[in-house]
């Protein structure tokens, strides 16, 4: 049928338990993305979700390749790495710009803590200018 019946158990059952760990944490991070109501908090849910799954599932592929080629099969791991390395930089990226962007253009869309880290730090940004212009003024 398929060319897995010969497959051993000791092959097929980690492959098997990989690949459901891989769908189910996906589809935690997908139910995060759809259960999260701020941009912020629907940062963290795919995130993991889709590191996390992809890796199992990339795992498992590499696992039965390999034992299937009989030889290592490192181009899925490398696929792997480059996925599980993109997917939080871009999603880190994508909340500094929404960071940014709401500093900017409305504050109030930031929740909260965000909103008192950020007079917080726009003091500390204004103190530390008043010092170099002191500095500067005295040299």
């Amino acid at each position: 049928m398929n060319g897995f019946e010969g497959l051993p158990l000791w092959i097929s059952i980690p492959v098997a338990l990989l690949v459901m760990l891989g769908a189910t944490l996906t589809l935690i991070g997908a139910l995060g993305f759809v259960q999260l109501s701020s941009f912020y908090d629907r940062l963290h849910a795919p995130t993991l979700g889709a590191s996390w799954g992809t890796g199992a599932i990339i795992l498992a592929s590499s696992i039965l390749a390999t034992y299937l080629q009989q030889r290592l099969v490192v181009h899925e791991l490398v696929i792997g790495l480059c996925v599980l390395v993109t997917i939080p930089v871009t999603l880190m990226l994508l909340g500094r710009t929404a960071l940014l962007r709401d500093r900017t253009e409305n504050p109030t869309a930031l929740p909260e803590k965000m909103r008192n880290s950020l007079d917080a730090e726009d003091a500390a940004q204004q103190e530390q200018e008043a010092e170099e212009r002191a500095k500067q003024s005295s040299a």
